[in-house]
């Protein structure tokens, strides 16, 4: 079986200081001996979609027409299963966080380290390493499709313009593609295709909760489905 590709890629993002574990390739970084289960390294943010993910809060932000279009791949989804609070702001961080991460699928997705749409969802540190982690994908020529699923998110406000969201991501139906032959990278899944998220957030200016640190932990138990 051929892992070179998805390894590859792998070290690229790695090599950009960024741990954005690739789709389902965590199983190829454990075949390679590349990358440890339960390592926890800064990272960015994710992927896509839109399946069940609301708009932005209305009250506590920018108006739609403000906030730059994502449009993703008809191949790929997203499915948020993180209920609202009922906190208006938590929720802002909540409906924030879904564009923030499928920003960085679109940048993927129209080859761009400089994209638009992503950099108006991250900042300082994160977006830095959001870039790198881009620009990773860029020089192969390739991207992510597939399913993503988030769940067990858990929020958290320190103040006014700070807060926190932990959550998992489900990988294990999004490879990578890479775009010259359109040839999709299907890996197994394993424990390594759950993903555990630590944002640090901060609301700018604009009204808008922009992630500015992003740390993940590929493996994590609290992300594994239940028997």
């Amino acid at each position: 079986m051929n892992r070179r590709r998805p390894t590859l890629l792998a070290a690229l993002a790695l090599t950009a200081a960024t741990a954005l574990t690739l789709s389902a390739c965590g199983s190829g970084d454990e075949e390679e001996g590349s990358a440890k289960d339960e390592d926890s390294d800064k990272i960015v943010g994710a992927d896509t979609g839109s399946d069940k993910s609301a708009p932005p809060s209305e009250s506590s932000g920018p108006a739609a027409a403000e906030r730059p279009k994502i449009e993703l791949p008809s191949d790929l989804s997203h499915t948020f299963d993180w209920p609202k609070t009922g906190d208006k702001e938590k929720d802002a961080i909540l409906a924030d966080s879904e564009e923030s991460i499928k920003a960085v699928h679109l940048a993927m997705a129209n080859q761009d380290a400089l994209d638009e749409a992503y950099l108006y969802y991250h900042e300082g540190e994160a977006a830095a390493e959001t870039e790198g982690f881009i620009q990773a994908y860029v020089k192969e020529k390739a991207r992510v499709t597939g399913a993503y699923r988030y769940y067990n998110a858990s929020v958290d406000i320190s103040d006014d313009n700070s807060g926190s969201l932990v959550y998992c991501e489900d990988q294990g139906k999004a490879y990578d593609m890479f775009l010259k032959d359109e040839e999709v990278n299907k890996t197994p899944v394993t424990k390594n295709s759950y993903v555990l998220y630590n944002t640090r957030l901060q609301k700018n200016d604009k009204g808008v909760w922009v992630v500015t640190k992003l740390l993940s932990q590929r493996g994590s138990d609290r992300c594994q489905p239940s028997a």
